[in-house]
């Protein structure tokens, strides 16, 4: 209209998705974000732990006063949606596989897991029975602890073991810019472990 004074600006028209991803980018790679927040995580690992074994009591003595695991950055929790790091303590049978998965499902990104015991490993005394699964045909097992039951220091070694694959392989920090975990493959379970529960 004659007379008026006309609004000056910009408008910035695009993909909000990829500004977003540019940024992310900018922020992990350039502002070294992503070494903090590997940092970070290394020191903040929440376990909750899926005790089907005798090494259960091996766990509670690696957080008692005598060896106090919570020094090294891991304080065990009882919820899974506020962990990020499951404690599988020995056997996992057909049954409980489908509660170490609903639990792994539940737990919020980055997450990882520690595979405890001989029972863990490959069965244990138990290697030819029909009703074992190994973990790691369930769920991506980061860290394995022999033993039967392994004392409370190696669990506590296994802790500083994860910590120290956390920070040097950028895993956290690439996990968030890229939306996956750049050293594991998502682990499909060949069958249901829970097609037993839902019929």
């Amino acid at each position: 209209m004659p007379g008026s004074q006309k609004a000056k600006g910009r408008v910035y028209v695009g993909n909000v998705d990829v500004a977003a991803k540019r940024a992310r980018e900018i922020l992990m790679k350039k502002a070294k974000v992503g070494k903090l927040v590997d940092w970070a995580t290394a020191f903040s690992l929440w376990p909750v732990h899926l005790t089907t074994s005798c090494c259960g009591c091996e766990f509670a003595a690696t957080w008692s006063p005598r060896f106090d695991a919570e020094r090294y950055g891991a304080l065990p929790w009882v919820g899974a949606r506020q962990t990020n790091m499951i404690l599988i303590e020995g056997t996992v049978t057909r049954k409980m596989a489908c509660a170490l998965r609903v639990t792994w499902e539940q737990m919020p990104y980055p997450k990882f897991a520690i595979a405890m015991g001989a029972c863990a490993l490959d069965g244990g005394i138990f290697y030819n029975s029909y009703n074992i699964v190994r973990p790691w045909e369930v769920i991506p097992v980061d860290v394995f602890i022999p033993g039967c039951p392994p004392r409370p220091e190696a669990v506590a070694r296994a802790i500083l073991e994860l910590q120290r694959i956390i920070r040097e392989k950028d895993l956290v920090g690439s996990w968030i810019a890229e939306g996956k975990r750049p050293d594991k493959p998502i682990v499909k379970p060949k069958e249901d472990p829970c097609a037993w529960w839902r019929g």
